[in-house]
């Protein structure tokens, strides 16, 4: 969710009417001003060729190595102290650390959020710093503007294998898939009753520019990219018993508007002993941001769904390669996303989340982190009406005129692991690395908290 969407939002009465759910996001400078969208990608294209990495458009999904890159300043200041050498914890002997981070690495325009990484700015610094801390083996980053050769991804991952100021080590992320999403992809339709076809709120999922709040995946182990399946595709009309309201859309989105407002992946992981661990990624859609219709409700909940029928093994579910089936019996997997429902509490409907919590085959370890109740306390507002456990809380929203803190990023291991541990990086109000997590208009880092599962 992006500032961009708050304001086309703001100018519906619907949706002022409504408690905002997510109401800072990473389309925005952070302390980096904006150019245009055409000075952006002439600069994109300019650089590319500078650094001998190519610039293919057309190109679907980025798999890539790392080239050497050179940043436009010099290592960044220690963001904080030392951290604690008791939290967090690393993972016990034989297991895997599995995690999922909406970093709110987005921009403005194509290709901006590259230049961002490559100039170190104060965000990226703080995304840094934090998965230096937690060191997961595996790691889903959302919200990462994608673009088709990789760039970002790449140099993202150059920056995280540098060791920090402090002497922290870096980390060697070798294997890296960025898929493509559906975000800024026209429909040609008017999907939000604005009259005008062409706006972000008419593409396949919000977006000012196809692939604005991509998804991307970093690991130190081996990624299955050949036997990947994405359902990128999908008609959301092709969901037996799906909600999609008909009625407000115009009548060819039945055959037109995909489920996934970016996209639903399967990515297998290859663990050191062989065995595969299928990475379920999503990142759906807010379910505000519309009117009486509910159609942003409704897409959230069956983009959650789609998930229980997936390892369900469905026989309606077809994957874009035309792939039939869900996931076979007996494989293991995580579910990983920002998936804009909270069990408890904020909009949405909750059976959807809640269906896929309690499903036979995962398991919910309900993660918490040190810093999470003491800010729910702090801030109060909503926060104080919540039902749910403010410890387990992985994101930070307004407290006024809106939903408080609350639990929306999930990293839910198939029965046939061991969990050993799990937690979500928040650091508590007195420990200095809580600078990384503070919020406000311009988030440190991110309005959301890093999510892991220890797992073996």
């Amino acid at each position: 969710m992006s500032r961009p969407q708050l304001r086309a939002a703001s100018a519906d009465r619907a949706v002022r009417d409504r408690a905002c759910f997510e109401p800072l996001a990473g389309g925005r400078p952070r302390r980096a001003p904006m150019r245009r969208r055409g000075a952006a990608c002439a600069w994109l294209a300019s650089a590319a060729l500078v650094l001998g990495l190519g610039f293919a458009p057309s190109a679907s999904v980025a798999q890539v190595a790392a080239p050497i890159l050179t940043p436009t300043q010099p290592p960044f200041p220690a963001p904080s102290p030392a951290p604690s050498p008791d939290w967090p914890p690393p993972p016990e002997a034989g297991a895997i650390r599995v995690a999922v981070f909406n970093a709110s690495l987005s921009r403005r325009g194509a290709g901006l959020i590259w230049k961002a990484i490559l100039d170190r700015q104060d965000q990226v610094r703080a995304f840094a710093a934090i998965l230096r801390d937690v060191r997961a083996d595996v790691i889903a980053v959302l919200e990462l503007d994608h673009d088709a050769d990789g760039l970002a991804v790449t140099a993202l991952a150059a920056l995280l294998a540098e060791t920090a100021p402090d002497g922290t080590p870096g980390l060697d992320y070798a294997h890296r898939y960025a898929p493509e999403v559906n975000t800024g992809v026209p429909t040609g339709l008017d999907l939000d009753g604005d009259g005008d076809p062409a706006g972000p709120g008419d593409a396949q999922g919000y977006g000012k520019f196809a692939g604005q709040y991509g998804i991307a995946v970093l690991s130190r182990l081996p990624l299955d990219v050949e036997a990947a399946r994405s359902f990128r595709r999908t008609l959301w009309s092709d969901m037996p018993g799906g909600l999609m309201p008909t009625r407000f859309y115009p009548r060819e989105a039945e055959g037109v508007l995909r489920l996934s407002s970016k996209t639903h992946l399967d990515l297998p992981a290859v663990l050191p002993d062989g065995r595969r661990l299928h990475l379920l990624i999503s990142h759906p859609t807010p379910p505000v941001f519309d009117g009486a219709e509910d159609r942003n409700g409704r897409r959230n909940h069956d983009e959650i769904r789609f998930w229980a029928d997936y390892v369900s093994g469905a026989g309606w579910i077809r994957d874009d390669a035309g792939g039939e089936g869900g996931l076979a019996a007996g494989e293991g997997f995580v579910v990983l996303g920002d998936l804009n429902a909270d069990p408890a509490d904020g909009d949405g409907r909750r059976e959807g989340i809640r269906a896929l919590l309690t499903h036979p085959r995962v398991q919910d370890p309900a993660p918490t982190s040190p810093g999470g109740a003491a800010a729910a306390e702090a801030q109060g507002g909503a926060n104080a009406r919540h039902r749910g456990d403010p410890a387990r809380d992985t994101a930070d929203w307004r407290d006024e005129r809106g939903p408080g803190n609350l639990r929306v990023d999930f990293a839910l291991p198939s029965t046939e692991w061991e969990v050993t541990g799990a937690g979500v990086w928040w650091p508590a109000p007195d420990d200095p690395r809580a600078e990384l997590v503070e919020g406000g208009r311009l988030p440190a880092s991110s309005d959301h908290r890093l999510v892991w599962v220890d797992i073996r």
